[in-house]
């Protein structure tokens, strides 16, 4: 199969299974997707049985950028960095300049286009560098209009600042060893700053938008950046549906001491109080991990609670573990390894 392989964990002995994909139709098509045959088997095969299926976090994340709308700060920057790394003697020139001018930076990277991180970083290397690039664009009679247009500048600070938040997210999504329900997480707390930093853009207040800082901005701008910020909460909030639907039974195993006895599924709410009243179970599951914790609980005690964590905890958040793996594969196949 190729990288759009589904992220699947069978669970041994429970009634719900989790698919994780990267969204390709091949996968996900209603009739005749990979989905939806796994689905009809497993009807087939056991009609109470439930198939979670979840789009990747981190695939999900990376399509949340397009509502953004900085596609024409994009292809100048775009633009730019070629003009400079495309042939070697302009390469050569603009880290001289660099080295003359004593800049912190020693050269500008590219932007690989299917890489929504390295996008950000040569987003922020060109503001860092645009004095340098504007001397140097001049030398060569190359003039850059954008950079003497206040409002393309804005975007530009603006775009900068975003895409340094999202490739934060990006790179925390990207951690070793997360469960499902601690990657939704950070994507929920990265929704409410997004709300937050849209209301202080109403306000002006710049706090957290360093880039943005530097500009002058009118108030149109500090509008139209709140409202960006707004749309990109929205797209967010609308790609992740699918994880609601187990959002509250993923609280209820991340945090069993507070979680609400109400809210939780009848045939643990007795467990569950049984939970919160042990003082001994309680020290222990703040010294000791989940998949520790709950492994550790009586089955004949807890045997409905132990049935939920195992449910939640084996959930992927992600296809990055099968990318990954894809990856240490094709090196393995490719010419450096072999002798």
């Amino acid at each position: 199969m190729t990288e759009e392989l589904a992220a699947m964990r069978p669970m041994k002995g429970t009634t719900t299974g989790s698919v994780t994909t990267d969204g390709c139709p091949n996968l996900t098509g209603k009739n005749v997707g990979l989905l939806r045959r796994m689905q009809d088997k497993v009807t087939e095969i056991n009609p109470e049985q439930k198939l979670i299926f979840l789009h990747c976090i981190i695939h999900q994340e990376m399509l949340c950028k397009s509502v953004l709308k900085i596609s024409h700060v994009v292809d100048v920057v775009t633009k730019i960095v070629h003009f400079i790394r495309a042939r070697a003697l302009n390469h050569r020139q603009f880290v001289s300049l660099l080295e003359e001018h004593e800049s912190e930076h020693s050269d500008i990277g590219y932007q690989t286009a299917v890489r929504w991180l390295s996008l950000g970083k040569v987003l922020k290397r060109v503001w860092d560098l645009r004095a340098e690039i504007q001397e140097f664009c001049i030398k060569k009679d190359k003039y850059i209009p954008e950079f003497s247009d206040t409002h393309w500048m804005a975007d530009l600070a603006f775009a900068v600042d975003v895409t340094a938040l999202m490739n934060a997210l990006n790179t925390k999504l990207q951690g070793k060893g997360l469960f499902a329900h601690e990657m939704y997480s950070l994507v929920t707390a990265f929704m409410r700053k997004l709300k937050f930093l849209s209301s202080q853009l109403e306000g002006n207040i710049l706090t957290h938008m360093p880039t943005l800082k530097e500009v002058v901005l009118s108030a149109d701008h500090l509008h139209k950046y709140s409202s960006m910020l707004g749309a990109l909460h929205g797209e967010f909030s609308r790609r992740f549906e699918d994880f609601k639907t187990a959002e509250s039974e993923m609280h209820m195993i991340s945090s069993p001491f507070t979680y609400s006895v109400d809210n939780a599924p009848s045939d643990v709410q007795l467990e569950l109080i049984d939970l919160q009243s042990d003082n001994l179970l309680a020290e222990h599951f703040k010294s000791v991990s989940l998949v520790e914790f709950y492994s550790s609980l009586k089955e004949e005690i807890f045997p409905h609670l132990r049935r939920h964590a195992q449910r939640m905890l084996v959930l992927f958040g992600s296809t990055y573990i099968c990318e990954q793996t894809f990856s240490v594969m094709k090196f393995n196949k490719s010419r450096y390894t072999l002798t």
